[in-house]
């Protein structure tokens, strides 16, 4: 029997859910019959630090050097028993297996606080909206937080919790420093993970460990499984590859790096995994593999002549999460922002509804890349199926969908797969504003499941809108947020300062935006990211065109992504930061509002120009509806009753429609005829049986059933009504 391959994620990226790269390349590898083991080490090195015996030995490790410690340091290790004795119920808490000690938590007289809990008490105020359980993770977390600042003040100064060693990996244009890292002694940490990872070695005998990087926080900690490999178990093959590698190490040419790695991979992992297993098998020649590079000669080559074609969305099988403990991440919430929770809070199966993004413009984005510029959709029964296999095998009926914008017709067609198939789930993913999310599709997306969407505001400025190519406008956004809103769905936005040629003024009143948004309730999360110009963006590839000007040309031998640069013609960026984040956090509270945007910054802005009231304007706007949608019926059949009535001495029949909804009832009287012609179209048009039916065919089946006034009927009331029993126009 052949060894298996061992696909590992280390440390660190998430805490609350597994990456989901092994998991696509194992439910991959099943499809040929490889059989694959995978670990997700972070987790693993979490849950072997922060328990009742791991703690003891940190704080045994940290005595050693006591007079070294900074004071908030020193008031940590005197309440180490509190720390040792509260540990094991902080991590059942965040695992779910502790929900009643919420309420102790909160007392905040049973957790010991340092230095993370400074800025608490002044979003005290915001837990009111949050509730008890969400209050006791935020304040486990500060807890988490404190003995990982012990942890990186102390004695391993790379340790962050999803970001290790991030420092050492961000813009490494050179290896050197890596390099030095690499050859210091092992960390407190890396003592730890390599004594996992031992364990699994032992356990699976591999005959190649594949190391998934996705960020720069984990590249340091994948070194340091390669660099063990090599020591020793020189006979198994390593292979790196994820984001990190796609992005960053595209013109690799140091030969050192391959003292860690035999093989570094780029793009889909999955055509170029398979070539690999086959030529260390003996089955491939060397010239046979893909997107990969290796050491021949002593001189990095990139082996890409492969004939083999990569695989289409429908072969790579369904993920899976086979061998990961999933009942042992634990959430967290670290920022008080609704989408933050989302993204660190629950355990979530991770879906791809398309490969690329379909609409792969956006100048500030990647675009020339493989995993964005190839798009290629999955079908909605295919995303159902794999839905249904993944909460067979997890338990869970979470699901995000991490594509880089999922598509509104695919994400229409899911909708109706879930509805139709009775799937209970929840999910969320990241979107373009497209006009064609209209009021009824953001109604059917939530009676299927959606809970959030996040998507790209980026800056509020029709102008660098424009610029960015980003095909939206801030009235687009205000209308489309509207429909989520209204239906229920949470929306996130992406925030952008610093796009090139960005003044003061586009500065101060995209903040303005903002606010509007916020004041009038159509957004309730988003984050503000400061521009980075990265080196396959159209903004990196022709700066002149955008006015701005590399600092240097030059290309490093290891990592080469983000590039620096001076932006003449526009603001100081930088400086707005902190009052712009600032502000944002008091809008996602609901505070603030009527303050002068001066307020969040110590040095002079210019007034707004955009009016107080433009956003609620676009909000209010009357919105054309489209004459070529398709009616679809999502709710219960209505109990129909034929009733007299009579007025100045008139006796007629009405036939009363009564809709039974999850909220209320709805009620409506039509004649007969009409009420009998209703009720067929319903059965015709139900999602269990039908994807919706064009105006154009109900019309004709409307005069087809000797009825007039078609539209004097189907425009005003009593149909309109159905609007709330189900009635979608799609």
């Amino acid at each position: 029997m052949q060894s298996p391959v061992f696909l590992i994620t280390p440390p660190f990226t998430q805490l609350n859910t597994p990456y989901p790269a092994t998991a696509y390349l194992k439910g991959f590898l099943n499809t040929k019959g490889i059989s694959s083991v995978q670990a997700d080490l972070g987790i693993e090195v979490t849950l072997a630090v922060f328990n009742k015996e791991g703690l003891s030995k940190l704080f045994e490790a940290i005595v050693e050097k006591e007079h070294e410690l900074s004071p908030d340091c020193q008031r940590m290790l005197a309440l180490k028993n509190h720390y040792i004795n509260t540990i094991d119920q902080v991590i059942l808490f965040l695992q779910g297996k502790l929900d009643t000690i919420a309420h102790l938590i909160c007392t905040r007289s049973f957790l010991p606080e340092a230095s993370a809990f400074d800025q608490l008490d002044d979003l005290e105020w915001a837990f009111g909206a949050m509730g008890k359980q969400d209050k006791a993770k935020h304040i486990a977390t500060m807890y988490l937080e404190d003995l990982g600042n012990l942890i990186k003040a102390t004695i391993d100064p790379y340790f962050g919790f999803s970001r290790y060693a991030e420092s050492l990996g961000r813009s490494a244009n050179s290896f050197d420093e890596l390099y030095e890292a690499l050859n210091a002694p092992l960390t407190y940490l890396d003592t730890i993970l390599l004594d996992l990872f031992e364990q699994h070695i032992q356990k699976v005998q591999p005959k190649l460990v594949c190391i998934s990087v996705p960020f720069p926080g984990n590249l340091y900690t994948s070194l340091r499984c390669g660099q063990w490999i090599k020591q020793h178990h020189p006979t198994i093959k390593v292979a790196m590859g994820g984001g990190f590698a796609n992005t960053e190490l595209r013109s690799l040419s140091d030969p050192r790096v391959f003292e860690f790695y035999d093989f570094i991979t780029l793009d889909d992992g999955e055509a170029p995994i398979e070539m690999l297993i086959n030529h260390i098998d003996g089955k491939k020649d060397i010239h046979d593999l893909k997107r990969c590079f290796i050491l021949l000669n002593g001189v990095v080559t990139y082996m890409n002549e492969s004939i083999y074609p990569d695989y289409k969305q429908h072969q790579l099988g369904t993920p899976d999460y086979e061998g990961l403990l999933l009942d042992q991440y634990i959430s967290v919430i670290e920022l008080v922002n609704p989408m933050h929770s989302l993204w660190s809070d629950g355990r979530w199966n991770k879906l791809t509804m398309a490969h690329g993004c379909y609409w792969g413009k956006c100048t500030f984005c990647d675009i020339s890349l493989d995993y964005i510029k190839t798009y290629e959709p999955a079908t909605a029964i295919l995303l159902a199926d794999r839905m249904e296999a993944m909460i067979a095998q997890t338990g869970q009926n979470g699901f995000h969908f991490v594509d880089e914008a999922a598509p509104p017709a695919l994400m229409k067609a899911l909708a109706i797969e879930i509805i139709r198939r009775k799937l209970v789930v929840s999910w969320w993913a990241n979107v373009r504003f497209e006009k064609s999310f209209t009021q009824d599709l953001c109604l059917l997306l939530k009676a299927s499941g959606c809970i959030a969407v996040s998507g790209g505001l980026e800056v509020a400025s029709d102008r660098l809108l424009d610029l960015i190519q980003k095909g939206i406008t801030v009235a687009q956004v205000a209308r489309v947020s509207k429909h989520f809103n209204e239906a229920g769905i949470m929306v996130h936005a992406y925030l952008m300062y610093g796009f090139p040629t960005q003044t003061v003024q586009e500065t101060v009143d995209s903040l303005e935006m903002v606010r509007q948004f916020f004041e009038t309730g159509v957004l309730k999360s988003a984050f503000w990211h400061l521009f980075t110009m990265t080196a396959h963006s159209p903004v990196g590839l022709a700066p002149e065109k955008y006015k701005v000007k590399k600092v240097t040309e030059a290309i490093g031998s290891f990592a080469n992504n983000d590039i620096l640069h001076t932006d003449p013609t526009g603001a100081n960026h930088e400086i707005f930061g902190f009052g712009l984040k600032k502000a944002l956090l008091n809008y996602m509270h609901g505070a603030c509002f009527e303050f002068p945007l001066q307020k969040w910054f110590e040095f002079k802005i210019p007034k707004t120009t955009i009016e107080p009231n433009y956003i609620q304007k676009q909000i209010d706007a009357v919105e054309i509806g489209a004459s070529n949608y398709k009616a679809i019926w999502i709710g219960l059949m209505p109990i129909a009753t034929i009733v007299q009535k009579a007025k100045k001495g008139s006796k007629w029949e009405e036939m009363n429609l009564r809709f039974e909804t999850n909220k209320n009832t709805v009620s409506i009287n039509v004649s007969p005829e009409k009420g009998a012609w209703l009720i067929q179209l319903l059965s015709k048009i139900n999602i269990d049986t039908s994807s919706g039916m064009p105006l154009a065919d109900i019309k004709a089946d409307y005069a087809a059933a000797g009825l007039e006034g078609f539209d004097l009927f189907w425009d005003n009331k009593p149909v309109n009504t159905l609007h709330k029993a189900g009635l979608l126009r799609i």
